[in-house]
C-alpha cells in the first residue's frame, strides 16, 4: 500500500479563479441596464373649489364668469356659473365625444383667453379613467398648423368636486 503524505505545515489558502465570474458579470450587468425599465410618474396638480361660497355684496363689482364640466354616469354638462349649462354631450358605454368638448371649450377660450381655470364637478360613480380622459381633454388641444400638430392650452388649473344633484325630470301636462 502507498502511503499519503500529509503535509499539516503548508496552511496556504487554496487560489480561487474569479475569472468565468468577472466574465458574467461584464455581461450581464450591461444587458440589465439595457433591459431595466425605469418608471416614470407624472404628478396633475389640482385645486379643491372654496367651502362656502360668500354672498354677493352690492358694492363688489359684476362677477367673473367660471366655467364648470358637470361629469355624471350618463352625460357630461359644460356650463358656466353666470349663464348656467351651455351644452350636454351624453355617454355612450365608456366613450364621450371628446372632440366635440374639446371644440367647445377651444371656442370658450377663444372668447375668454385669459381665463386659465375650470371646475371639474363629479358624481360618485364616475370611473377614475374617465376622469384622466377628461382632465387631460380640458387640460390641451391639439391643433393642425401648416401640417405639423402644435398642443395648445386651454384651461391647465383643474379644480375637482362633487357635481350638484340631478334636477328632476318633470314630465306632464300643465
Amino acid at each position: 500500500m502507498s502511503r499519503v503524505r500529509i503535509r499539516r505545515g503548508d496552511k496556504t489558502p487554496p487560489e480561487l479563479n474569479i475569472t468565468a465570474f468577472l466574465n458574467l458579470m461584464v455581461i450581464l450587468v450591461p444587458f440589465l441596464l439595457i433591459t431595466a425599465v425605469f418608471s416614470h410618474m407624472s404628478v396633475l396638480e389640482l385645486n379643491l373649489p372654496p367651502a362656502s361660497q360668500s354672498k354677493p355684496d352690492q358694492n363688489k363689482p359684476k362677477k367673473e364668469v367660471n366655467f364648470e364640466l358637470i361629469i355624471r354616469a350618463k352625460s357630461i354638462t359644460v356650463s358656466d356659473t353666470l349663464g348656467g349649462p351651455i351644452k350636454r354631450f351624453d355617454i355612450v358605454g365608456d366613450a364621450f365625444d371628446r372632440e366635440g368638448i374639446s371644440a367647445l371649450l377651444t371656442r370658450i377660450k377663444q372668447k375668454f383667453p385669459d381665463k386659465i381655470n375650470i371646475t371639474l364637478l363629479l358624481e360618485q360613480d364616475v370611473p377614475y379613467d374617465r376622469l384622466v380622459q377628461i382632465m387631460d381633454t380640458v387640460r390641451v388641444v391639439t391643433e393642425m398648423e401648416d401640417g405639423v400638430e402644435i398642443k395648445k392650452e386651454l384651461f391647465p388649473q383643474i379644480s375637482i368636486g362633487d357635481a350638484p344633484p340631478p334636477e328632476p325630470v318633470v314630465t306632464g301636462k300643465r
